[in-house]
């Protein structure tokens, strides 16, 4: 299973988690950028990002939470960013943002709100990278996992599997040793976790890892 660490936290500061996931077998440094617009919180500017993410040589997992993705694409595609997420519900054109990440040369992906049906985004799915499912709305870190997240994994994959595509699925939000089972049961390929990890980053990644 691929683990996807989100820095996002009330408590600890981002560069503290950024180094200690240095040491733990950590596939990505999940990073959410709210622009308090799309969601009610906003989290770091581009000059932060660049400053805690330097702690780490691991690859990025950028997750836009903002009303205008577009505007954050270069700024992201100058830094070790692997996967480029933005949200359905945030752009008019959504095969435009597809070409326009591309075209830096980064992985698309594409996440969906709880409220989202999954169906969507079946006509993106040979032209994306990831689909990002939400298992909590999205804004804030630590809330429960909504129930029906693993019914929409399995709604998903098993399209997935019908188009004959790679894409793969991550989940965000809710994330624990309990909450990740099911969701691996459904079908996910990669799980994103905060408050689960940072209570012990290495065993908790370890953890997940092995789900």
């Amino acid at each position: 299973m691929k683990v996807s660490v989100s820095v996002l936290s009330s408590s600890i500061k981002p560069q503290d988690i950024v180094k200690k996931l240095d040491n733990s077998a950590t596939d990505y440094i999940h990073i959410d950028i709210m622009d308090g617009k799309f969601v009610k919180n906003k989290t770091w500017t581009f000059s932060e990002v660049k400053k805690f993410t330097s702690y780490s040589h691991l690859p990025l997992d950028v997750h836009l939470m903002v009303n205008n993705p577009e505007k954050y694409i270069e700024d992201y595609a100058l830094m070790n960013t692997s996967y480029l997420t933005f949200h359905y519900e945030a752009v008019k054109d959504v095969e435009e943002m597809i070409n326009k990440i591309k075209s830096y040369g980064l992985k698309v992906g594409i996440s969906i709100c709880p409220n989202t049906n999954v169906n969507v985004l079946f006509p993106y799915l040979k032209e994306i990278d990831e689909v990002l499912i939400m298992g909590v709305e999205p804004g804030s870190s630590g809330q429960a996992f909504i129930e029906n997240t693993p019914n929409k994994i399995k709604e998903l994959k098993d399209e997935i599997i019908r188009q004959n595509v790679k894409t793969i699925i991550s989940v965000d939000g809710g994330i624990n040793d309990e909450t990740a089972i099911l969701c691996k049961e459904a079908g996910v390929d990669m799980l994103v976790s905060a408050s689960f990890i940072h209570k012990d980053v290495v065993n908790n990644v370890k953890t997940l890892k092995n789900i």
